[in-house]
């Protein structure tokens, strides 16, 4: 069951970084309440149990609005004080201590610029920011932690946002429709002749890194002999010879008459 948890809660990571352009190291901002429930469960050091929980390192950051109300308290949240101010501090711009929930919400503004985690057990905190596009809620239950899954109106976003970036908008058509059509026809040819000539250009360099050897691209035809092959050698005219009076040739060679030798006979 922990192993199918952790894959959840990776999942979500994953949609928020390739749909709202999230990335590593991973900011958490933690109010009080949240610090709080790490500490009373044991849940430390904290920026392991959260590193471990997006999968990646993770930076955890609070307020000095935030601080200041945990130093409100008490000594019930002493401890809580002394880990908060251990934390980064993001900037709030307020002169005037607000309360920790109009603080987080001035710190991630409409769209969360900054990328931030929030980090909270208040439950309206969660529900509001259930409608902010782009911004993932971790809390706390007993001695675990969870991520909320993104809601219908966040998936909505992305998917609007995604649909937006396929399109062209109205200042890119301003532009392509912009110049006439000369300008686009110069344009146009001119930018054949650049492509083929790079083309032509590393045709030529690749042949001579190979080593092999370029032919001439326009090859003269000259006229060509007959086959030797197919040619028939000339016959010799027997008229030519000289002949004899019996009308023998005397270039004729005559035949030799072989004779047979006899063994002597013996006795005789």
């Amino acid at each position: 069951m922990r192993v199918k948890k952790q894959k959840r809660h990776r999942k979500v990571v994953r949609f928020y970084s390739a749909c709202f352009g999230f990335r590593e190291p991973y900011k958490v901002l933690c109010d009080g309440t949240f610090i709080h429930h790490l500490l009373h469960h044991r849940l430390t050091p904290a920026d392991d149990v959260i590193s471990h929980l997006l999968g990646a390192r993770a930076l955890l950051f609070t307020t000095r609005c935030i601080i200041g109300e945990l130093r409100s308290l008490g000594e019930s949240h002493s401890e809580a004080l002394e880990a908060a101010q251990q934390l980064f501090t993001a900037r709030c711009d307020h002169e005037k201590r607000v309360g920790a929930t109009a603080c987080v919400e001035s710190v991630i503004g409409e769209t969360n610029s900054e990328h931030f985690f929030v980090a909270t057990q208040d439950a309206d905190m969660r529900k509001k920011f259930r409608e902010v596009p782009g911004v993932p809620v971790i809390y706390g239950l007993r001695n675990s932690l969870f991520i909320e899954q993104p809601s219908a109106q966040q998936r909505q976003y992305a998917k609007s946002t995604e649909e937006k970036h396929l399109h062209m908008g109205e200042s890119e058509y301003l532009k392509l429709y912009k110049s006439d059509l000369k300008g686009v026809i110069t344009n146009d040819s001119t930018n054949r002749v650049t492509e083929g000539t790079q083309l032509t250009r590393n045709i030529s360099t690749t042949k001579r890194m190979l080593g092999v050897a370029e032919k001439s691209k326009f090859k003269r035809k000259r006229a060509k002999g007959p086959n030797p092959l197919s040619c028939k050698k000339k016959k010799k005219d027997d008229t030519s010879a000289p002949q004899n009076q019996d009308g023998v040739d005397s270039g004729a060679t005559k035949k030799k008459i072989r004779k047979r030798k006899r063994a002597k006979e013996i006795g005789s």
